[in-house]
This record gives structure tokens, sequence and C-alpha cells, in this order.
């Protein structure tokens, strides 16, 4: 159990284009920190779920990007 978030971090970041790996790196750390301050392992947990975070802030933003081009080009 303790190996799917292990397994499933390398996977999501091969999905992300780079500029949303970015976010991955920084969630993940930052989640990593955070989940270390909460207990004995809990540090891989929080870095899967903050990379999950980030990546979604980052994609979301890139999107609204997009559209904003769309709507103003």
């Amino acid at each position: 159990m303790r190996f799917i978030p292990l397994l499933a971090l390398p996977l999501l970041a091969m999905t992300a284009s780079p500029v949303l790996a970015k976010g991955c790196i920084r969630g993940a750390a930052a989640g990593g920190v955070g989940g270390h301050f909460v207990g004995k392992g809990h540090a891989v947990a929080g870095a899967a779920i903050g990379c999950v975070a980030a990546h979604h802030h980052y994609a979301k933003q890139a999107r609204a990007q997009k559209a904003a081009v769309r709507t103003h080009g």
C-alpha cells in the first residue's frame, strides 16, 4: 500500500507538460514538508497530493490564459 504513491507520482509526471511539471515539483516539495510535520510516513503521501494539487492549479491557469488569448486575439 505504501508503494502506490511512489508509482503514481512518476506516472503523473510523465503525463505533464514541462511547464506543468514545474508546478508538480513545487507542490511535491511543499506537500512533502507538510506531510513530514504531520507524522511519520506522511511525507510521501503529502508529496503526491501536493504534486496533484499544484498540477491541477497550473493546468487551470494555463487553460485560462489560452482562453484569454482566444478572446483578445
